[in-house]
């Protein structure tokens, strides 16, 4: 997919409901939710304008409502985990990419405090900011902060995100109250048994991993239903039922990856821009 900034050009490829965005996400494989130093690498920049949502009157919600579906697919990472914190979207591969690689830095380490909520999340399965708050007896922005480090650690992902209806008339204007869970359990083994059999190619071969490179592992079982191009589309690997986010090699290689997929949907990228982005 080409990268396009709408404003000005609209016949571009647009994002026009809940169904394109995802479609979107998925063809991109990972990208901001918002306009960054990367022009044209954004869900805003894919949005004609008049889909954009409006914060002051909620007529037109658009990404800031869709993103509720992307987050229930099943298949898409929905957090602040890109750009120091700032939300942004990944499809399963390439979130344990960035996984892999953010939980080899000592910086990304959790402290006591962030311990304490995911021991939290590890009990009770999920957490919500106010929860944090009364767990760990602060202020809403220090809730918020803390688990916005979570995320950026990729420990933390958003579980789900629920509409909140107010007033006597019970409007909805944009509001939405989030649940935050660990990758693992959204994301991970459990899921990888039956993902992997219903994710097979028709013809047995192996997909190619995130990188666009072969896969590791022996040729899988054919399952009925669903061509292999459709799980290449997605950037899924077939090989053999796993965890999907045990990625298989290095921090190194993770990042050497992520880079080299943003630089060919991006075209010239600086490094400092991808360390920004990815750091």
């Amino acid at each position: 997919m080409s990268i396009i900034k709408h404003a000005g050009n609209p016949s571009a490829p647009g994002i026009v409901d809940a169904e394109s965005m995802i479609r979107t996400v998925r063809a991109l494989g990972i990208v901001p939710f918002f306009e960054n130093a990367i022009r044209g690498y954004s869900v805003e920049e894919h949005t004609p304008p008049q889909f954009w949502f409006d914060g002051d009157d909620g007529a037109t919600l658009g990404p800031w409502d869709w993103k509720i579906e992307c987050v229930r697919s099943g298949d898409i990472a929905y957090g602040k985990f890109l750009l120091g914190g700032k939300a942004a979207f990944a499809t399963v591969p390439w979130y344990a990419e960035l996984r892999n690689y953010r939980h080899s830095l000592p910086k990304y380490v959790p402290d006591e405090a962030q311990q304490q909520i995911l021991d939290y999340i590890d009990a009770h399965g999920s957490i919500t900011i106010r929860e944090v708050r009364a767990l760990l007896g602060v202020k809403k922005a220090a809730a918020d902060a803390q688990i916005t480090r979570l995320q950026l650690q990729c420990r933390v992902v958003t579980g789900d995100l629920i509409r909140v209806y107010r007033g006597a008339d019970l409007r909805y204007s944009g509001w939405q109250v989030a649940s935050f869970c660990r990758p693992e359990a959204l994301f991970g083994a459990a899921r990888s048994e039956s993902d992997a059999a219903v994710l097979r190619g028709s013809d047995g071969a192996s997909a190619p991993g995130p990188s666009g490179t072969p896969a590791p592992g022996p040729s899988a079982t054919p399952a009925p239903g669903l061509p292999s191009f459709a799980a290449r589309a997605l950037g899924l690997d077939t090989s053999a039922p796993r965890n999907p986010l045990d990625v298989g090699h290095s921090p190194e290689a993770s990042l050497a990856r992520l880079k080299a997929h943003i630089t060919t949907l991006t075209g010239e990228t600086s490094d400092r821009a991808l360390m920004k982005l990815l750091g």
